[in-house]
Parts: structure tokens; sequence; C-alpha cells
């Protein structure tokens, strides 16, 4: 992965310097963007992680570890210089864009990152703390002025009101959905290992539902919804309309049920029937039976239900914002139809990363159920 890291910011544009956030600018490979003591210690850092992976033992995947944060932490920044000392040359209004090189250099150190730490066996701890380097790195090379120049980072500097209210509004509409579809999701459940012909049923109608594209169903339910807005006084003054936050709520909740309810049934009704019997002879209720004996013994697999869900539902909702729901998608689509690519960056960035922090948070969960260290 390194040696395709070094291939990646020899041969491809590692930066682009724009005189705006539309016209194109002439991309540079590292070498030529930056002067040897900014760009070295990318470079030594990249050929030190490949001469440790030929003989790979836990302190070498430990310094590949510390290595590989270290240059991903260091991108941004580089990026960042390599935009000032452009400015620096009478291009004040320019800014620096991030190409090819950078991303996927970027990319195949967080694999190397993630490869050191299963070899490693990492805790949550020293996952976090590598998180923690490259968040702080950007954050303190941000604060004092380093990434100014950085595309990105002006987009996000004139839109930060803007970007706070998509954020909180993305969460929101992350939060209300994932709410009643797990509390829909684990009755539907407990109802389906109860009934077969309910099971059947319910099953074939939430997976004809899942295969609706997403763009499809939220424009299914303008329609219904304006109308009984239209009709009925009470739900206008609740917030229903057509579009906005109620036809993504609803869309979503239906998206998210069959990974919440598929799972959730798999791990009740896996529970060994010993297990049961031996609860039973103990004199234990039905409900007791399901509370401290068959729930304890699902939770890993509803919890990884839940995690689905919750990453499949971040990254609709992006979508949402076609239809006036708000959220980090209204970067994206602006962007888009703007063709200005650091703006859809600046949605879909955040997406990605609220998406990965859930996914982390849920394995996380998962494993302390399971009893893993």
């Amino acid at each position: 992965m390194s040696v395709l890291a070094i291939v990646a910011l020899l041969f491809l544009d590692f930066a682009s310097f724009q005189p705006n956030r539309i016209l194109p600018g002439e991309g540079v490979a590292l070498t030529n963007a930056l002067s040897l003591q900014w760009s070295l210690p990318i470079f030594g850092g990249a050929v030190a992680i490949a001469f440790l992976s030929w003989r790979p033992t836990y302190n070498a995947y430990l310094v590949m570890l510390l290595t590989a944060t270290t240059v991903i932490a260091l991108l941004p920044v580089m990026a960042g210089v390599f935009g000032l000392e452009r400015a620096a040359e009478g291009l004040r209004h320019g800014r620096a864009a991030l190409g090819g090189g950078f991303w996927l250099a970027g990319f195949f150190m967080a694999l190397i990152v993630v490869e050191a730490c299963h070899k490693l066996q990492a805790g949550v701890w020293l996952k976090l703390a590598s998180v923690i380097v490259v968040g702080g790195a950007i954050a303190i090379a941000y604060h004092y002025g380093a990434l100014e120049k950085l595309s990105l980072a002006q987009e996000f500097h004139v839109r930060q009101r803007q970007f706070v209210t998509e954020m909180g509004a993305h969460f929101s509409l992350v939060f209300w959905s994932m709410l009643p579809s797990a509390l829909m999701g684990m009755a539907l459940a407990i109802w389906a290992t109860r009934s077969e012909k309910a099971r059947r049923g319910l099953f074939g109608v939430l997976s004809v539902l899942q295969t609706i594209p997403s763009l499809a169903l939220f424009g299914l339910l303008i329609a219904p919804l304006s109308y009984l807005a239209n009709e009925f006084e009470w739900l206008r003054a609740i917030g229903v309309q057509g579009i906005g936050f109620t036809p993504a709520l609803i869309a979503l909740i239906g998206y998210s049920l069959l990974p919440m309810t598929r799972n959730a049934y798999v791990a009740l009704t896996g529970t060994p029937e010993p297990v049961l019997e031996a609860a039973r002879g103990m004199g234990m209720s039905e409900s007791q039976v399901f509370l401290q004996v068959r729930l304890p013994l699902a939770a890993p697999v509803i919890l990884e239900g839940l995690r689905i869900m919750t990453v499949q539902t971040i990254g609709l909702t992006a979508v949402a914002a076609l239809i006036g729901a708000g959220g980090m998608g209204t970067f994206i689509f602006q962007g888009l139809g703007q063709a200005a690519m650091d703006l859809v960056l600046l949605g879909a960035i955040p997406t990605i990363l609220f998406a990965l922090t859930a996914d982390a948070l849920f394995a996380f969960l998962t494993a302390t159920t399971r009893g893993a260290p």
C-alpha cells in the first residue's frame, strides 16, 4: 500500500491552484508543489512503511501505525502550505484544490492504519488516539491559518453557520428516524417469532419496500402528504407537508425496518433450545425467559442490526435534501449544480465521518456485549 501511495504522490496531481472556486487550476505532483523540506517527511514515512512491511513484527506494525497516522495528518497541512506558497507569489485570491494524488495517498495510508490495528489487535483507545492525532493536527493547522488557502477550508469558512445548521438537521433526522425504527423493528421481530404466517407476509412487504429507490420513495410521498395536510388542519399545524422533514422521516423509517427487523428476528430465534428449557426448568416465566435469557443472548446481533440501520440512514439522509429536508446533502447537491467539487466535499466528508463514527461505536458496543476485549 505504501508503494502505491508513493506512486500516487509522484505521478498524480497532489493539488492545483485555482483562480476561483469554479475555474480549474493546473495540477502538480507533490515533488513540484513543495520544496524538499516539506515533501520529504511524507515520502520518508511512506518509504519507512514499505521497508517495515517486508518483515512485519509486532513492533514493526506499531511503527507503521504511528507513521501512517502521522502521514495522514501531514497531508492536508502540506496541501495548505502549497496554497500559501502560491498565494505569496501574487495570487492572493486563488485557492488550492486537492488532487487525486492527495486522496489516493490518504486512502492507502488509511488502509495501512486499519491493517496495523488489526494485526496489533488494537483496542478502542489506540484507535481513538489515531483519530485524535489526525483530527487534532487538522484543527490546529486550521486555527493557525495553515489551511486558509485550501478551497475546502474556504468553503467551510464562508458557510460556517449554515454548516452547523445543516449538520444539526442531518443529526436530528437520523435520530428521529432511528428511534421509531428500532422500537418498531423489535416489535415486528417479536411478532414474527410468534406467527409463521405473519413472518412470511412481514418480510415480503419489507423486502419490497427496500427495493424502491430512495429518491422515488421520497417523491411518492409528496402527493399523499400534501393532500392530507390540505384536508386536515391539525396535521398542517404540526408541520406535516409534502416536502421537508415529514416525507423524509417516513421514508427513512421504512428503509430502516428491514435490517432492524431481520437481525432482531434472527437473534431472538437463535437462542439454543436447551438454554431456554433450562431457564424454564428453573421456574422462570416466559417474560423472564425473554428478558433475562433470550434478549441478553440476542443483544450482539440486535446491535449489529442497529449498526447497519444507522449507517444506511446516515447515507440516505443526504438524499433527503432534494425534497427540502436539509442535512449535509444540501451542500452536495448545491456543489453538483454549481460544478464546485469542494462544496460537494464539504457535505460528503462529514457524512462519511458521521457514518464511520456510528459504525465504530456500534462495533464497540457489539464487541462489549460479546465479552470481546
